[in-house]
């Protein structure tokens, strides 16, 4: 099998981990407000999330390197035209990243719900903007004959990216309050489980909108309506699973229709990895825009060795801290 076409998979499979993972601690950090009654509430639900958030973001870095190293012309042109909404998300993250660390810091109320706000803010623009960027590779962008972006800013933002936008949002804040539901106790986790089937219902129909846009105007194969019916299948299974109780179930349903979410974007793009709107001829394909077959041997080499330690380190992490917490675990202070 063609190493560059293992490749176009195995990116499938990083952004999936990605999603899954990265999806439901973005989804608490925007529920911290409209979930949590109060000071104590927010500090579990952050808690909940506080051992993992970090690493789930390896998979971005992974991601981000494997499709420099594996398609050096995609990275290039994507970077380059997309260079502002990816650095707002960066900026986002990394503002997200500090609040996590400096939140605690001071038992100061308005110190740290400022935090908390730049928690939420942190975690609503990449939610929002990922679901955007991945719309824009299927719908394409101005790519001209010398492969590269030759479009503005507003040229990335359209009735269907803002569509791809609000449903990644809205699967990743349903994810994360699935998340709390199978992670906290009390009231939290019913307020949680209730809040996961209302926005789940209306990012349902999103969805649904989404898929059939997507198959109808941007797709010429059978696979992407498929793919497509598995996302929303498995996505209201994810609902029902969480209305009886059944948060594992619900968290594992999520995460399969994050995962046949991805892989209709890929079956989608295929064979190409960046549509040009210009000309079909300017697309960047699998082909024209891999690495060498060397590069390629090398980075699965690297990839056999040194895949199943980080996963199995993170398995190790979630298992540790597989236990539920409540406001009864959280001290009087910070401190």
């Amino acid at each position: 099998m063609d190493l560059a076409f293992v490749w176009f998979i195995l990116l499938a499979v990083l952004w999936t981990g990605y999603f899954v993972l990265e999806g439901f601690d973005f989804g608490v950090g925007v529920l911290l407000k409209p979930l949590a009654k109060n000071e104590k509430e927010r500090r579990v639900m952050i808690n909940t999330i506080g051992p993992v958030w970090d690493g789930n973001e390896v998979w971005l870095l992974t991601a981000g390197g494997a499709t420099f190293a594996a398609f050096p012309e995609w990275y290039a042109t994507m970077f380059s035209g997309f260079y502002l909404p990816l650095l707002v998300i960066l900026l986002a993250l990394i503002l997200r990243g500090v609040a996590f660390e400096y939140r605690h810091k001071r038992s100061d109320g308005n110190w740290q719900r400022n935090w908390e706000r730049c928690i939420i803010i942190g975690s609503f623009v990449p939610a929002l903007l990922w679901g955007v960027a991945f719309a824009n590779l299927v719908q394409g962008v101005p790519i001209g004959a010398d492969r590269n972006f030759t479009g503005s800013v507003l040229d990335l933002l359209s009735p269907y990216t803002l569509l791809g936008g609000l449903l990644t949002l809205g699967v990743f804040v349903t994810h994360g309050a699935v998340f709390l539901s199978l992670k906290t106790l009390g009231d939290l986790r019913h307020r949680a489980r209730t809040f996961a089937v209302r926005t789940g219902l209306v990012t349902a129909v999103i969805a649904v909108a989404f898929i059939v846009w997507t198959a109808v105007a941007y797709s010429s194969t059978v696979w992407t309506w498929i793919v497509g019916g598995i996302v929303a299948v498995a996505f209201l299974a994810g609902l029902a699973a969480v209305a009886r109780g059944r948060e594992g179930w619900a968290f594992l349903f999520d995460s399969v229709a994050i995962a046949a979410f991805v892989a209709m974007l890929f079956v989608t793009l295929f064979p190409n990895v960046m549509v040009s709107s210009l000309n079909p001829e300017w697309n960047l394909t699998i082909a024209n825009a891999s690495a060498t077959p060397y590069t390629l041997q090398i980075m699965s080499i690297a990839a056999l060795v040194m895949t199943p330690v980080v996963i199995a380190y993170q398995a190790w992490t979630y298992w540790v801290f597989q236990r539920r917490l409540g406001t009864q675990h959280m001290p009087a202070t910070d401190h």
